[in-house]
């Protein structure tokens, strides 16, 4: 681009093609098109390869039915060409329109990005105070990226396959790209914090090692830190800020966003990782009608976003950020609809985790299973077979919408993590609630026809304490994020242990990391999908910050140094996800019943008391238990595919000893030590059969036994360590 000389005088630009939406080359040229119902004239500018210095402005030859569209031939329209639009037309907010022509706008289909953003006046298209009637007429282009015009067919993708891990079989892993690898010891400088840093070989085989079948990554779609943030120190570290939902975010790239992104898929599903995005489509970085005017707003302001029937100036905000997007109408389903396709098809990403997904339902602001968003999701044939994980809930009065997702989805399960936290806190009367979230809360999801794999289970995740944080703190310590600590969940459900956050007490650590595998074995021995959140196998820590959403530094990183003081959790982690791959009982695809078959001695899940017995309903409504057995059935299946086997999961969440009257194994075999979560530690493997008919499990500590048709690498943890 730099060496073709443009004539500004003259438009370049010929007649082009409504369709695609968005900058495409076509091999002898670049076809661009965008939506822009009500505008009056839209203008495309030519900027140089750094976006700093515009070159050209011509006006798009046609503007019809609400697209501006044109064709740029080569020499000038090639890939890399960097752009911007300007879109003239009325502009007045009290009726919804925000239209303002001194506004560079970045196009809403931009594939990459190209320049420099920083927050100034001139990007807002008002100017004055409340009600913000008065236009703004100084130039943005400035202070604005630029979209960056792709060749989407250059990438070699030769060898690629989708790892296509059926959901019954997958561990999800949830990660920040730039969080994850920045003080990883083995990656080389410049790749930290980048899309090649999570590419590295010895980050792929930590996640190898951990078994691991997909990486949910936090926000990758460009995103902006909020000005107010910037002003205060901070940025948005998570990301959940959208600007351009096409484009992946340049700061994780060391040069070329798109193609690092793609070797760093590549390079996963060459390890049988699948990649999943966190995705943000119920608001952007526009705010409301007191921010910026950067891309929707200035192109369709009223199409874009849902806007307040009885004062079009103002913005229905079910996002808590200002603004939400209008998912019910037609331009807007189309753009996330076409975005999805272009993450899957090429991009070849695996699934995605939708951000407060109950916006994503509201047609007409009301949640429906059935609203149009879901209906054109199961209707593209591109998405038929890509993971959909609601985050079930936005700020709404109604916005708690925890099993109401449609078949096919699953769902963040919140009250999976709230329950299993609460139970080995202590809490009186979690008995009931507990075994429902072992089980995959059939309570839940079972009346719509859907599957134990409809739950994402996890006892904790980016938004609140980590692992060892809710082993180490009663509250939460946010004072870094420069709120005085009023930000972020008070109700945690932790317990510090005795001693609030860091300390040098033998009897304290030892009991946290009896916890963090209490909570890990309950995780990955439950019914659903489990997911980690990254450096939880080996205790990071946030120093108790449960809101790390502005921490771009040692709060918010994974500390890779904790892997070496925490390696025996690193293990158990290894060994439980390696129990979890053999065992078909903990990975099923219809829900428990709790029902005996003819020709089996035990039924497929019993709930046992510490006597021996089965719970009865009192015991169900005992506030004071803080026990319980689950004999899983069916567990193993032996050489000709029939399920046998049984396991036998203890756990004891109280101040004291229990000693558990077993169930008889089958046919005179011993029931045999899995692990103890109270001698993992001390690696205290010596007893290998459980002597006689009962077993003495520690206070706060689970133990999980198997009977004879357990594969013998189970029945000992050291021998699981060596299987993982």
């Amino acid at each position: 681009m730099s060496a073709v000389t443009v004539n500004i005088n003259t438009n370049a630009l010929q007649p082009g093609e409504p369709e695609p939406l968005g900058a495409t080359w076509t091999g002898q040229g670049i076809n661009f098109a965008v939506r822009c119902e009500g505008a009056h004239q839209v203008e495309l500018c030519i900027f140089d390869p750094t976006g700093a210095q515009e070159t050209a402005r011509w006006v798009m030859p046609e503007l019809q039915n609400g697209v501006a569209y044109g064709f740029l031939a080569a020499p000038i329209g090639v890939p890399g060409l960097v752009y911007g639009y300007r879109v003239s037309g009325p502009y007045d907010p009290a009726r919804g329109a925000r239209f303002n022509g001194n506004k560079l706008l970045v196009d809403p289909y931009a594939k990459a990005l190209a320049g420099r953003f920083e927050w100034h006046d001139s990007l807002f298209g008002f100017t004055g105070d409340e009600p913000y009637d008065h236009i703004d007429t100084r130039d943005s282009a400035p202070h604005m990226v630029k979209g960056r015009v792709i060749d989407s067919t250059a990438f070699d993708w030769t060898g690629d396959h989708a790892p296509a891990t059926p959901w019954r079989d997958s561990v999800v892993y949830e990660l920040h790209v730039r969080g994850f690898t920045q003080l990883h010891p083995d990656v080389p400088a410049m790749q930290r914090g980048k899309y090649l840093g999570l590419a590295h070989p010895s980050v792929i085989a930590h996640l190898k090692r951990l078994g691991v079948t997909a990486v949910e990554l936090l926000p990758v779609q460009s995103f902006i830190s909020e000005r107010a943030l910037l002003a205060r120190g901070y940025r948005n570290y998570w990301g959940y800020n959208p600007l351009a939902y096409f484009a992946p975010a340049p700061e994780y790239a060391i040069e070329d966003a798109v193609t690092e992104f793609k070797q760093m898929v590549k390079s996963l599903h060459a390890a049988g990782i699948e990649v999943i995005l966190d995705v943000v489509f119920n608001h952007t970085v526009e705010g409301n009608q007191q921010g910026p005017t950067l891309s929707l707003k200035g192109f369709d302001n009223a199409g874009y976003y849902r806007l307040d029937p009885q004062s079009p100036r103002h913005y229905q905000d079910r996002s808590g950020c200002g603004n939400t997007i209008a998912i019910g109408h037609p331009v807007t389903l189309q753009l996330v609809i076409d975005c999805l396709r272009y993450w899957v098809e090429e991009m070849r990403v695996d699934g995605f985790r939708f951000d407060l997904a109950p916006v994503l339902g509201r047609d007409d602001g009301r949640f429906r299973t059935d609203a149009s968003f879901f209906k054109a999701v199961a209707a593209e044939s591109s998405l038929r077979y890509v993971k959909m994980i609601a985050e079930p809930w936005d700020v709404g009065p109604d916005g708690y919408q925890l099993s109401r997702f449609p078949p096919g989805w699953s769902e963040w399960n919140d009250l999976y993590r709230d329950t299993v936290r609460g139970f080995w806190r202590g809490n009186p009367g979690d008995l009931g609630r507990f075994a429902e979230r072992v089980a995959g809360s059939s309570d839940l999801f079972r009346s719509s026809g859907r599957r134990p794999t409809a739950s994402i289970n996890y006892v904790s995740c980016h938004d609140g304490f980590t692992l060892y944080d809710v082993v180490a703190y009663n509250d939460k310590h946010n004072e870094a994020n420069g709120e005085e600590n009023r930000d972020g969940h008070s109700y945690n459900l932790s317990w510090n242990c005795g001693v609030e956050g860091e300390t040098d007490a033998t009897d304290v650590n030892d009991l946290r990391q009896r916890q963090m595998r209490n909570l890990l074995a309950t995780l990955l021995l439950s019914q659903g999908v489990p997911m980690l959140q990254a450096g939880d196998e080996f205790g990071r820590t946030q120093q108790g910050n449960n809101n790390a959403y502005c921490q771009d530094n040692e709060i918010g990183w994974v500390d890779w140094s904790r892997a070496t003081k925490y390696a025996s959790l690193v293990d158990f982690v290894c060994a439980l996800v390696a129990l979890r791959r053999r065992s078909q009982g903990l990975r099923r695809d219809t829900f428990l019943k709790g029902a005996r078959q003819a020709d089996r001695e035990h039924k497929d899940v019993s709930w046992r008391h510490a006597n021996g017995g089965e719970l009865s309903a009192a015991d169900w409504h005992d506030s004071e238990a803080r026990s319980i057995g689950v004999l899983i059935g069916h567990a193993f299946a032996d050489m000709h595919g029939v399920a046998n086997g049984h396991l036998l999961f203890l756990c004891n969440a109280s101040n004291d000893p229990i000693t558990f009257n077993l169930p008889p194994a089958l046919r005179d075999v011993r029931w045999q030590i899995v692990f103890d979560t109270a001698r993992w530690q001390a690696n205290d493997h010596a007893q290998r059969e459980v002597v006689g008919d009962s077993y003495v499990l520690a206070a706060h500590s689970s133990a999980l036994l198997a009977d004879g048709y357990a594969p013998a690498s189970l029945h000992t943890s050291r021998e699981i360590q060596r299987s993982a």
